[in-house]
């Protein structure tokens, strides 16, 4: 009997290198044909496969899912209801703002545009702004109820040229869809029409059409609906002020085949503005989950990701699922709303909508870790990651990662050639595991800063393990 329990025990017990070494019996990843690129000090991620040069082994990206959390707003105000839509979440000096459009006056059918604040993304409440009479009172939270509100769409415009009564810029469909209108604000409360001509006209904007200032490329970007090949998709203008806009340019997915887009939620993600994220919901027509149901299709939310805003790389896989609630499984639910919320230090909340022409239509909150949208993992088995050759600025590397309780993560800067410079090979590198947002990658006394300005690959070798992004700190 204890001959039996001894050998079970050596067998239950890893072999001491397979702990040790995440390598462990994996082909090391080969270096690619991908160019350099400066990447300076700014976060990393992998939501496209810019970065990446090769993989080895299990190694493969991953895309994460939001975990579904609270209600934060329940649609059940006269002037709101079953048809609220297009939510807008904005940082402002108080917290955070959201915007969405409400079904105002049911006696003459006129829509509006509500707000509803929170100091922290978590719980929101709708102040009582007197501005707009809806069922006999101004006591509500209207802020527009005029033509654009049916998908009255703002952002808080960091261009330093703007004017102090345009801090606050929205679009809005004005007269039929096929016309889109220029807004402007002082306060993100108080509104009016910039011009009576519609400023983009190529599109069918019943969606949420938005645009923003872009600080790096020092000028306004809009993206905006319009059909296809009889499919719902996404042009993109620019502008230098707002007004006189190119000609919009169909998004290119790099290769994802059609697919009906009702919103797109582009925005630069705030904590790397280089990278557009994009978060359209995908409406599926053909399909009704519940016949008895007034209208056809069901959606869901997917992830999308461009470098020079009009290239995209699109995931086919959903990011968001309608999941168990069968009221979501009917049309115009999930849509993703446009912005994110950094509501701590280790997570990023999303919002969507539920329940859509159901009675308790509502927005439920979710999150996401930060950066981690999509990770590159490992298995058991292990894998590496080859990265293209990066020039950075800093003197110390902090990844981002998960792993299991038998995982790890060690890693080597590289030369273009994919050789370890001497000293930042993977036998010098300490051993990581755990999970944490920002934790130092160390190689005894060595620091990256003395490769600052060189060429370097980083390859990382994984073994149960997600790696979610990286960056160079000072």
């Amino acid at each position: 009997m204890w001959c039996l329990v001894l050998a079970w025990a050596v067998l239950a017990e890893p072999p001491a290198n397979v702990l040790a070494d995440p390598s462990f019996g994996v082909a090391r990843a080969e270096p690619g044909s991908k160019t350099m690129v400066e990447i300076g000090s700014r976060p990393q991620l992998f939501v496209d496969s810019f970065l990446l040069d090769a993989l080895s082994g299990e190694a493969r990206r991953v895309l994460h899912s939001p975990t579904p959390r609270e209600v934060v707003l329940t649609f059940d105000r006269p002037w709101e209801g079953s048809l609220c839509a297009y939510v807008t979440v904005m940082r402002v000096e108080s917290g955070w703002r959201l915007y969405y459009r409400g079904l105002g006056s049911e006696e003459d059918g006129r829509q509006c545009t509500c707000v509803a604040e929170s100091t922290d993304g978590v719980q929101f409440t709708r102040p009582s702004l007197g501005l707009f009479e809806s069922h006999g009172s101004k006591d509500n939270n209207i802020v527009w109820q005029d033509d654009g509100s049916h998908n009255f769409t703002p952002f808080l415009d960091s261009n330093p040229a703007a004017p102090a009564d345009q801090r606050y810029k929205a679009f809005g469909s004005i007269g039929p869809h096929s016309k889109l209108g220029a807004f402007g604000s002082p306060d993100g409360l108080h509104w009016r029409l910039l011009q009576a001509e519609p400023v983009l006209t190529d599109g069918d904007f019943d969606s949420q059409n938005l645009g923003f200032f872009d600080p790096l490329r020092g000028e306004y970007v809009a993206y905006y609906r319009a059909g296809r090949d009889g499919v719902r998709d996404v042009k993109v203008a620019r502008s230098k002020d707002f007004i006189h806009w190119s000609p919009g340019q169909w998004l290119d997915y790099q290769g994802a085949g059609p697919e009906h887009l009702y919103t797109n939620a582009i925005a630069p993600y705030p904590r790397a503005p280089e990278l557009y994220l994009g978060f359209p919901c995908r409406f599926v027509p053909e399909r009704t989950k519940f016949p008895e149901h007034k209208a056809a299709g069901v959606n869901d939310g997917v992830l999308m990701s461009s470098r020079d805003g009009l290239h995209f790389e699109r995931w086919r896989e959903a990011f968001l699922r309608p999941g168990l609630d069968p009221d979501c499984w009917t049309e115009r639910n999930n849509y993703l709303a446009w912005g994110l919320a950094e509501t701590s230090p280790s997570e990023i909340s999303l919002y969507w909508n539920e329940h859509y022409r159901h009675p308790g239509h509502q927005l439920r909150r979710g999150v996401i870790r930060t950066d981690g949208f999509v990770s590159v993992n490992a298995g058991f088995a292990g894998g590496e990651l080859l990265t293209r050759p990066l020039v950075f600025a800093g003197k110390r590397l902090v990844i981002n990662y998960s792993t299991s309780a038998v995982g790890s993560v060690r890693a080597e800067l590289c030369d273009e050639h994919g050789t370890p410079y001497p000293g930042f090979d993977c036998a010098s590198c300490a051993l990581l595991f755990g999970d944490e947002i920002a934790a130092e990658l160390k190689w005894g006394e060595r620091s990256p800063g003395e490769l600052a300005g060189k060429p370097v690959r980083l390859r990382v070798r994984l073994k149960d393990a997600d790696l979610f992004s990286f960056r160079l700190v000072d």
